[in-house]
């Protein structure tokens, strides 16, 4: 492979590894969701291999412009197979229909969720909050208490958190607690740490209320 014809195909592949890479970091990553990218990218690159096998670069728009062949890029043979490899576990994950919609015509053969479902199925005040989505829906209060053997199951796949995102941002938090000047500073038990990372926006006016002002001596 030529150097301009390789520095084109790496800077199309690791723009869409960014892109890929930017779907799964932030708080709300989970199970289901996780393998929804994955399986998405897995696709694309399937589909890369069928175009460039019968000529087609349009989707490396600046391996396109340069004198490529279907031999200088046999890379993407092994990152496919290398991509399936590596998150096999996810990507033959098997996710309940009932969790994506509890609502829809399932066929279940285990016998208590099936009882289960069908109460849920008939409970019109959780149906109304199925519209904010399926992940809301099983995360409410009140599902753990009266559908425990469904939340049991549901719940391995919207709590998990499947990526290191957050324990590299505190990773990042920490470096920029902890300078030269501050190297000393306990961050676990004064809750700097926990200020940074939590999500709560402190009541400042409530925190004032409850203040108790000293009077001057």
């Amino acid at each position: 492979m030529k150097k301009k014809t390789y520095i084109a195909y790496l800077t199309d592949l690791f723009t869409k590894f960014n892109m890929v890479n930017l779907q799964l970091q932030g708080d709300s990553l989970y199970l289901i969701k996780t393998k929804s990218i994955l399986s998405a990218f897995s696709a694309r690159v399937k589909l890369m291999k069928q175009n460039i096998g019968r000529g087609e670069f349009s989707q490396f728009p600046n391996l396109s412009q340069t004198s490529c062949q279907e031999d200088d890029v046999q890379h993407l043979n092994a990152l496919y197979s290398d991509f399936e490899s590596r998150f096999e576990d996810i990507l033959t994950m098997v996710i309940p229909p009932w969790i994506i919609n509890p609502y829809g015509d399932i066929e279940e053969t285990n016998v208590i969720i099936q009882e289960e479902l069908t109460e849920l199925s008939t409970n019109e005040e959780l149906k109304v909050q199925f519209k904010n989505g399926y992940q809301q829906f099983w995360l409410q209060n009140n599902i753990p208490v009266t559908y425990p053997v469904l939340w049991n199951i549901a719940r391995k796949f919207l709590i998990s958190f499947p990526s290191s995102y957050l324990v590299e941002r505190g990773f990042s938090a920490v470096t920029n607690l902890l300078t030269k000047k501050r190297n000393r500073l306990d961050i676990i038990s004064r809750g700097d740490l926990r200020l940074t990372l939590t999500k709560l926006t402190p009541n400042v006016d409530n925190l004032l209320l409850k203040h108790q002002v000293h009077p001057s001596h």
